[in-house]
């Protein structure tokens, strides 16, 4: 009885204030993790998050916990990778890059690379992206790297970009263009950089998007990137959000802002769904843009926690949240909540 009064009480409150009540299924995960910070889809749709437990996965029935020699290590990001050697996973830790074949248990293969054997500037590695064309892209304390096919790239973009920048404005996100061969590395405090793999098996640098460029970004503090299919860019700040179309660097910018409906101006996470809205993750919940309209989410209407930390999509259309306090799952129209 205790239960159906509070239930009974949220769904008056939900009238009163006029919300849409949207019912949300909750889930004990039986691990004791609350943040969630990292994610990526493997080729069987199994999710798989980061935390600050370790690597933890959900194949639609059972959350696990994985051991192995990853835990305890301070693990950055998580990519899966599909290649001509197989498929597995590309970890970002503090002293290196683990490569991890799947299927992952116990007596999983895996290689490491640290400066000592890749063409790295830091064993300090804070993000990795995975691209089409069998092109790895890893961010480090000191600079970018790229590993294509079976060899690390010659880096040279060092008159652009010399490690003491990324030493003075760290790494925070990257994503790659369509074609997998271009990245855009969000910084904190230097805008956007830019590089691609060149013609003689090196990456090279290109011009920095930067609000001094004269670029309309909202700030140069970039927590998030995403590129959509058809090239649209798109960089989280914290300052709101901007999106560039097209190629010329100096024209179709747009910014978004609590003013034009944002949650929330703190941008930390980017995905799409597979309508082709924009999920924005902030500090103060979700947005949801159809290219017109913003719809938001907050723990009102079903999150876990209002500080999203990343949003991925799996290939069912279900669209997974990490936060500061669990994941959430979101699909037609509902949360579902696991802790």
């Amino acid at each position: 009885m205790k239960n159906m009064d509070i239930i009974k009480r949220v769904l008056i409150s939900f009238l009163l204030f006029g919300f849409t009540v949207s019912y949300v299924n909750a889930n004990d995960t039986g691990i004791p993790a609350k943040k969630y910070y990292s994610a990526t889809v493997d080729n069987n749709n199994n999710i798989w998050f980061l935390t600050e437990l370790g690597i933890v996965s959900f194949n639609g029935q059972k959350w696990t916990l994985h051991d192995g020699n990853l835990q305890g290590k301070d693990l950055k990001d998580i990519a899966f990778d599909v290649s001509l050697e197989g498929t597995g996973f590309w970890i970002a830790t503090g002293s290196g890059i683990t490569s991890l074949k799947s299927p992952v248990d116990a007596g999983s293969a895996s290689t490491s690379y640290t400066t000592d054997n890749a063409t790295i500037l830091s064993n300090s590695v804070y993000k990795i992206v995975v691209g089409k064309s069998n092109i790895k892209w890893v961010g480090t304390s000191k600079g970018i790297a790229a590993y294509s096919g079976t060899k690390w790239l010659d880096i040279s973009y060092d008159d652009l970009y010399p490690s003491v920048i990324f030493e003075e404005y760290p790494i925070t996100s990257m994503a790659t263009n369509p074609a997998g061969d271009s990245l855009y590395v969000g910084t904190k405090g230097a805008g956007i950089a830019r590089v691609f793999k060149n013609d003689v098996d090196g990456i090279s640098g290109a011009s920095v998007y930067a609000q001094w460029g004269p670029i309309i970004l909202p700030s140069d503090n970039v927590f998030s990137v995403f590129v959509e299919k058809n090239g649209t860019k798109w960089f989280g700040t914290d300052m709101g959000v901007a999106s560039h179309a097209g190629t010329n660097t100096l024209e179709n910018w747009v910014v978004y802002t609590k003013e034009e409906g944002l949650v929330n101006d703190y941008v930390q996470a980017i995905a799409a769904d597979q309508k082709g809205s924009l999920w924005f993750g902030t500090q103060g919940g979700i947005s949801v843009f159809d290219g017109k309209t913003f719809t938001n989410y907050t723990t009102e209407k079903g999150l876990n926690s209002n500080n999203v930390l990343c949003i991925v999509t799996d290939s069912k259309g279900v669209v997974w949240i990490g936060t500061d306090n669990g994941v959430n799952s979101f699909f037609n129209g509902s949360f579902t909540s696991y802790k």
